[in-house]
């Protein structure tokens, strides 16, 4: 067994370093579409959601709230992304992609698409299933705490 008192060990740390080596690479390849990868992850959720209230969408990202409502302020800024009051409730607020965002989308959807098959070849499509079905788990195990 590993020694827990060792930051090394931890799965935090280690589940973060792997995300940040991943985004970094997805960023530059995203660059010259614009777009980071947290906000491409945004505008994918967006297409099969738009309209989606802010709720559901932080769920769907497994965002907070806060740190979702400053994710969505360039891509509002951009056009990408609208935020009107809700059709029953005008206090909820529904996230809706724009014309533009859809577009922009599209645009950027080839260069996401040859990184995640970069990706999976690097790490092998064997691994990837089984990576990408542990990391539901660690998902749904972080969220019952």
């Amino acid at each position: 067994m590993k020694d827990f008192s060792d930051p090394a060990a931890c799965a935090c740390f280690n589940l973060r370093k792997a995300a940040r080596a991943v985004t970094q690479h997805y960023d530059e390849a995203l660059k010259p579409c614009g777009l980071r990868t947290t906000q491409f992850s945004i505008l994918a959720v967006l297409a099969r959601l738009s309209p989606a209230p802010v709720a559901r969408l932080s769920g769907a990202l497994v965002m907070d709230r806060t740190t979702l409502t400053r994710n969505l302020k360039p891509l509002v800024g951009q056009g990408l992304v609208a935020i009107l009051p809700g059709a029953d409730d005008r206090r909820k607020r529904n996230v809706s992609l724009t014309a533009k965002g859809r577009k922009a989308f599209e645009r950027a959807l080839p260069h996401w698409q040859a990184v995640q098959k970069e990706m999976i070849g690097r790490i092998t499509p064997t691994r990837w299933q089984r990576l990408e079905k542990d990391l539901g788990h660690t998902v749904r195990a972080a969220a019952e705490s």
